[in-house]
């Protein structure tokens, strides 16, 4: 099997060189070396490798700055997917590709599910789902996991930046009314390579299983009990805070200001990931415990 890969450098695209490497032969693409707003030489290194999977890891995730760089933001998130998902149709290859919550404009009450209405928000939310569109559009095999609320021991994310904060300050205000399943980079890389070996496994169902999903840790939390869970836990290996767990303050999203509006429900049911793949998810704590005992565990 040969394997390409976009968006080496993020968080997902780390965890997906590690986990993607024994299923056969990988090109690994980064920023470095591939620029999604050049489509002929993204067109040319399909060509040149000829793949049988196309993996998307590369996206514009800066949701406030994409209300005001909206050209670039629809350039990465779809005119760049759609050359993606053109070129796995002409290949008779399939595209693994990862969307978000943002999809959705948060005010269900329940997780949502893959049937549910979209109705993004932002300009972030709106890329991302013209992108899920294109590929639908192109006919190829596709499999686009819409995930959430991803973070990692690498890059720039929730549990980084809670950290930081807490070490250097001596308040820390945090939202309580916005929901999510926090899921580790880890996670989303691991199912997918699962998921990847599956369809290779079984050919003949290969087709039918085509679409969309939603992966994402089980359970749910605010982003709040989110930075509670992680500081406290970081408490128990001896890290010391200015701010202690315990004396987070909860507060509301109206108490920011933010040029993008985030869902206030950002909660995705991945029961037909489970059941499709006959799979069972962890739930985002034991996530969390894996991510921060990582964290110390290398400092000792």
């Amino acid at each position: 099997m040969k394997l390409l890969l976009f968006g080496s450098n993020g968080q997902v695209g780390w965890k997906l060189q590690k986990y993607l490497a024994p299923l056969g032969e990988m090109k690994i693409c980064g920023r470095d070396n591939v620029d999604f707003n050049n489509l002929h030489e993204l067109r040319n290194v399909i060509k040149t490798f000829i793949p049988d999977v196309i993996i998307n890891a590369a996206a514009y995730t800066n949701v406030d700055k994409a209300e005001s760089d909206i050209d670039q933001s629809f350039q990465v998130n779809a005119n760049a997917v759609e050359l993606l998902a053109n070129e796995a149709k002409r290949l008779d290859a399939w595209l693994i590709h990862y969307s978000t919550d943002y999809v959705f404009d948060g005010s269900k009450l329940s997780p949502y599910d893959e049937e549910d209405e979209t109705n993004p928000q932002t300009i972030y939310g709106k890329s991302k789902l013209e992108g899920e569109r294109l590929i639908a559009k192109s006919g190829c095999k596709h499999l686009i996991f819409r995930t959430s609320w991803i973070y990692s021991v690498r890059g720039k994310n929730f549990l980084k930046t809670i950290i930081s904060l807490a070490k250097n300050q001596n308040e820390l205000r945090v939202v309580s009314d916005q929901v999510g399943a926090p899921t580790s980079a880890e996670l989303v890389a691991n199912i997918s390579t699962l998921c990847v070996y599956r369809i290779f496994l079984n050919q003949l169902e290969s087709r039918q299983i085509s679409g969309i999903y939603h992966l994402t840790a089980s359970g749910s939390a605010s982003w709040h009990g989110f930075a509670k869970h992680f500081l406290n836990k970081a408490e128990s290996h001896g890290e010391v805070f200015l701010v202690k767990s315990s004396e987070i303050i909860a507060i509301s999203s109206s108490e920011l200001i933010l040029p993008a509006k985030r869902p206030l429900n950002s909660v995705l049911s991945s029961e037909k990931l489970c059941r499709t793949f006959n799979l069972a998810l962890p739930s985002w704590q034991v996530l969390a415990d894996r991510v921060i005992n990582e964290i110390y565990l290398r400092k000792t």
